[in-house]
């Protein structure tokens, strides 16, 4: 049904355009009265406006007036909004069959930019140069909106609608007790979070070497200077690709290590609580006599080995559940580092040099109590909490239950289905799209920068808005990492691969590259906002206001440096 009223509307549009209307000829018509060819109304006159209105296609509907494209702003606006939807719906259920990897990180990642890249395009393709020229500055502004938008007013409303608690300087899952406490209420992600914010940033490369020639005021090294850029941007586009395919991978490989160093602090721990003395000399060395009363005392069958099920036992009261690794791991964990003569049990000389090597490793931590020494051996406790907050910021998933899919064969078909929907709407409706658009700029006489900055984004991004700020509103460390990681990586493959169509597009037809304002907002956005998130990991309510500012600052901005001191 959804789909039909969609299809209804295209129809609608077409058989709009087929009788778009018939031009009355120019002979004179007489009012009765006046005879003076000055008194004769000229219905010619009246249609001559409309004759230069040219009609994408041949067939859809087109106007010269303001409010004519205000109402096809608005028509091809939410089409490409449907187009951007159906990409979404289409991404997310070839996601649910495939998982991350080469789809989740290479495919769907272009997929979500394609709506943006494909109104880029349009913007200059066509027409002369001169025209080309013009009309490039939809596709600036639309690039610097969507960024723009991304990172500020959905970036702030999602803090806002995701806000918890926040308790020792972390927001705790589903509770939010405080209201709109600025400090006191926020949310927390996960450390692949940051990493995410910090490509963001790094992703604006290419916009300042393209800008090199106009800071050092040079003209001949333009084109150059868009050709580098062009090769920057695309080797950076790879390379984030690359590095979202194996995140997943690097991700379960950090989790593996934060485990086994939770492991080692949580028995060293136990086994200091369980010793009648210090596990380590004055001198840092292993206590080989109190190392060998606990050998004895773990060994409850007495002839001389420790086996699996007696290593179980010695690990049942860590409390390895808080990080969602169940004795059996531990117990494997522990015979992997002591069992060197691989027999499947441990000897005693086998249990006092692993636990040296353990204890030689906490001490080599970054444990911030490692100056307590042997005497108190505070540094395990250290070790221990620090294990467990870096667990908790890597975003554990093995707590989620994963349910199979259901008719694989069939979502894949309707994913696809809805893939080349989305991508055929946007590539057919980009193009009358921007004529719109520069119509109405014409119309208006408001600069059409501002028309694609303001307006577009909302088309082409709010399927990605409406996401975020639902999986945002479930209050969890998860889903807020899930939410701003999407919005860091909508960005990033803005400054990427919106910019590497852009800059093909320049480079290609010669055109010039005059958007320092454009640049420039780009860069204190996106640098601003990216070094802000890659630092920290609690994000506090008032932070939402800075992003939240951020905004109507990159409107006056390039509306200051525009047309008051002119640098366009």
């Amino acid at each position: 049904m959804f789909v039909k009223v969609h299809l209804s509307l295209l129809i609608l549009l077409i058989i709009s355009g087929a009788v778009y209307g018939r031009f009355i000829s120019g002979d004179l018509i007489s009012d009765g009265v006046h005879g003076r060819d000055s008194d004769v109304l000229r219905l010619d006159r009246i249609s001559a406006a409309e004759e230069n209105c040219e009609q994408s296609y041949g067939f859809l509907p087109c106007t010269k007036t303001a409010l004519g494209n205000v109402f096809l702003i608005i028509v091809y606006g939410y089409l490409m909004f449907l187009a951007a939807t159906y990409l979404s719906s289409g991404s997310e259920l070839l996601l649910e069959i495939l998982g991350p990897g080469l789809i989740g990180g290479l495919f769907l990642p272009m997929l979500g930019a394609l709506p943006d890249a494909m109104l880029i395009l349009v913007s200059g393709v066509s027409g002369t140069a001169a025209a080309a020229q013009s009309q490039v500055s939809v596709g600036m502004g639309l690039l610097a909106g969507s960024t723009v938008m991304l990172i500020t007013v959905i970036w702030g409303t999602c803090c806002i609608v995701g806000k918890c608690d926040i308790q020792n300087s972390v927001a705790v899952d589903l509770k939010d007790t405080k209201g709109f406490s600025l400090t006191g209420s926020g949310v927390s992600t996960d450390v692949w979070t940051s990493h995410a914010a910090m490509i963001m940033a790094v992703s604006v490369a290419p916009f300042l070497v393209v800008q090199l020639p106009q800071l050092l005021h040079s003209t001949s090294g333009r084109h150059l200077a868009v050709l580098i850029a062009l090769i920057i941007s695309l080797t950076l586009l790879v390379s984030y690709c690359l590095y979202q395919v194996f995140q997943p991978w690097i991700q379960r490989r950090r989790l593996a290590y934060v485990k086994h160093k939770h492991v080692i602090s949580g028995v060293l721990k136990h086994l200091r609580m369980r010793a009648l003395g210090r596990l380590c000399t004055d001198q840092g060395a292993p206590n080989i006599e109190v190392l060998e009363k606990l050998f004895k005392a773990i060994d409850e069958s007495e002839d001389g080995y420790l086996s699996r099920s007696e290593l179980k036992a010695l690990v049942v009261g860590i409390r390895l559940e808080e990080i969602n690794l169940n004795e059996n791991d531990a117990v494997e964990k522990l015979m992997k580092d002591f069992d060197t003569s691989h027999d499947q049990r441990i000897e005693m000389s086998e249990f006092i040099a692993g636990v040296a090597k353990w204890l030689n490793e906490a001490r080599g931590s970054k444990a911030p109590s490692v100056e307590a020494g042997p005497d108190t051996m505070k540094y395990l406790a250290d070790l221990h909490e620090e294990a467990r907050r870096e667990h908790h910021f890597l975003g554990d998933q093995n707590d989620e239950s994963v349910e199979a899919v259901e008719n694989p064969r069939s979502i894949a078909i309707k994913a696809v289905l809805l893939l080349l929907l989305g991508t055929v709407i946007a590539a057919v409706f980009a193009d009358p799209l921007v004529d719109a658009v520069n119509n109405f700029s014409s119309a208006t006489s408001i600069p059409s920068f501002f028309i694609s900055f303001i307006v577009l984004p909302f088309a082409t991004n709010s399927s990605e808005a409406v996401s975020a700020i639902i999986f945002a509103s479930r209050k969890k460390l998860r889903s807020a990492s899930l939410t701003f990681s999407e919005l860091y990586g909508a960005v990033t493959m803005n400054n990427l691969l919106c910019l590497s169509v852009f800059l093909a597009l320049v480079y290609a037809r010669g055109l010039t590259w005059d958007f320092s304002s454009e640049v420039l907002v780009i860069l204190i956005v996106c640098v601003v906002m990216g070094i802000f998130a890659s630092v920290r990991s609690t994000f506090p309510l008032w932070t939402s206001l800075l992003a939240f500012l951020l905004y109507p600052f990159s409107l006056v901005l390039v509306y200051v440096l525009d047309y008051k001191i002119g640098w366009s």
